[in-house]
Protein backbone atom coordinates (compact mmCIF):
# COMPACT_ATOMS: atom_id res chain seq x y z
CA UNK A 1 0.00 0.00 0.00
CA UNK A 2 1.17 3.18 -1.15
CA UNK A 3 1.68 5.97 1.95
CA UNK A 4 0.42 9.56 0.59
CA UNK A 5 2.92 11.88 0.07
CA UNK A 6 3.67 15.10 2.09
CA UNK A 7 5.18 18.10 1.00
CA UNK A 8 8.36 19.42 3.15
CA UNK A 9 7.17 21.70 5.63
CA UNK A 10 8.80 24.40 7.49
CA UNK A 11 8.72 23.81 10.72
CA UNK A 12 8.75 27.78 11.76
CA UNK A 13 5.83 28.24 9.44
CA UNK A 14 4.02 25.08 10.51
CA UNK A 15 4.95 26.19 14.39
CA UNK A 16 3.38 29.53 14.31
CA UNK A 17 0.49 29.14 12.99
CA UNK A 18 0.14 25.60 15.11
CA UNK A 19 -0.35 22.93 12.40
CA UNK A 20 0.55 19.32 12.18
CA UNK A 21 4.49 19.39 10.78
CA UNK A 22 3.44 16.60 8.34
CA UNK A 23 0.54 17.77 6.51
CA UNK A 24 0.00 21.67 7.48
CA UNK A 25 -3.48 21.41 7.97
CA UNK A 26 -4.25 19.83 11.32
CA UNK A 27 -4.29 21.25 14.54
CA UNK A 28 -1.52 20.77 16.86
CA UNK A 29 -2.79 22.29 20.01
CA UNK A 30 -6.05 20.84 21.91
CA UNK A 31 -6.13 23.62 24.22
CA UNK A 32 -3.10 26.74 24.75
CA UNK A 33 -0.46 24.87 25.15
CA UNK A 34 -2.12 21.16 25.50
CA UNK A 35 -0.97 19.10 22.32
CA UNK A 36 -3.11 17.31 20.78
CA UNK A 37 -3.21 13.37 20.30
CA UNK A 38 -2.93 13.31 16.97
CA UNK A 39 -3.54 15.22 13.55
CA UNK A 40 -7.04 15.25 12.24
CA UNK A 41 -6.05 15.44 8.76
CA UNK A 42 -3.64 13.41 8.59
CA UNK A 43 -3.64 11.02 11.15
CA UNK A 44 -0.03 11.30 12.48
CA UNK A 45 0.07 10.63 16.14
CA UNK A 46 1.61 13.50 18.24
CA UNK A 47 3.38 10.97 20.62
CA UNK A 48 6.86 12.04 19.78
CA UNK A 49 5.66 15.90 21.12
CA UNK A 50 7.73 16.62 24.61
CA UNK A 51 8.49 20.46 24.80
CA UNK A 52 9.53 20.60 28.08
CA UNK A 53 10.52 23.78 29.20
CA UNK A 54 12.19 24.83 26.44
CA UNK A 55 9.24 27.15 25.17
CA UNK A 56 8.78 28.58 28.59
CA UNK A 57 12.94 29.40 28.44
CA UNK A 58 13.18 30.73 25.49
CA UNK A 59 10.00 33.33 25.57
CA UNK A 60 11.79 33.97 28.79
CA UNK A 61 14.66 35.12 28.25
CA UNK A 62 13.46 37.17 24.91
CA UNK A 63 10.91 38.68 27.22
CA UNK A 64 13.19 39.80 29.84
CA UNK A 65 15.80 41.45 27.54
CA UNK A 66 13.21 43.15 25.34
CA UNK A 67 10.91 44.09 28.65
CA UNK A 68 13.91 45.36 30.91
CA UNK A 69 15.96 47.11 27.36
CA UNK A 70 12.57 48.96 27.09
CA UNK A 71 12.02 49.96 30.25
CA UNK A 72 15.44 51.58 30.78
CA UNK A 73 15.34 53.27 26.94
CA UNK A 74 12.22 54.96 28.47
CA UNK A 75 14.11 56.24 31.55
CA UNK A 76 16.92 57.29 30.14
CA UNK A 77 14.85 58.98 27.20
CA UNK A 78 11.95 60.61 29.44
CA UNK A 79 12.78 59.47 32.89
CA UNK A 80 8.86 59.24 33.71
CA UNK A 81 7.75 58.63 37.50
CA UNK A 82 7.44 55.07 38.51
CA UNK A 83 3.82 54.88 37.84
CA UNK A 84 4.07 55.27 34.34
CA UNK A 85 7.27 52.38 34.36
CA UNK A 86 4.02 50.31 36.29
CA UNK A 87 2.02 51.00 33.25
CA UNK A 88 3.98 50.24 30.85
CA UNK A 89 6.26 47.87 32.06
CA UNK A 90 3.86 45.10 33.54
CA UNK A 91 1.81 44.86 30.85
CA UNK A 92 4.42 44.39 28.24
CA UNK A 93 6.06 41.62 30.92
CA UNK A 94 3.05 39.57 31.30
CA UNK A 95 1.05 39.95 27.76
CA UNK A 96 3.95 39.69 25.71
CA UNK A 97 4.84 35.67 27.03
CA UNK A 98 1.38 35.01 26.56
CA UNK A 99 1.14 35.86 23.02
CA UNK A 100 4.76 34.09 22.32
CA UNK A 101 4.28 30.88 24.29
CA UNK A 102 1.97 29.04 22.26
CA UNK A 103 3.71 29.68 18.38
CA UNK A 104 7.86 29.48 19.87
CA UNK A 105 5.95 25.73 21.65
CA UNK A 106 4.58 24.91 18.26
CA UNK A 107 8.04 25.33 16.43
CA UNK A 108 10.06 23.67 18.68
CA UNK A 109 7.31 20.62 18.76
CA UNK A 110 7.89 20.71 15.06
CA UNK A 111 11.33 21.05 14.90
CA UNK A 112 11.45 17.98 17.14
CA UNK A 113 8.97 15.93 14.48
CA UNK A 114 11.37 17.20 11.24
CA UNK A 115 14.35 16.41 12.95
CA UNK A 116 13.47 13.31 14.43
CA UNK A 117 14.70 14.29 17.88
CA UNK A 118 14.11 12.55 20.87
CA UNK A 119 14.30 11.78 24.03
CA UNK A 120 18.47 10.57 24.77
CA UNK A 121 18.40 6.70 26.20
CA UNK A 122 21.47 4.65 26.70
CA UNK A 123 22.89 2.07 24.83
CA UNK A 124 22.69 -1.30 26.48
Amino acid sequence: MNEPYYADLSPVSTGMAAKCPRCGRGRLFEGYLSVAKSCASCGLSYEFADGGDGAAWFVMLFVSVVGVGSILGVEVAWSPPYWVHALIAIPVLVILPLLLLRPVKGVLLNQQWKTGAREGRRQS
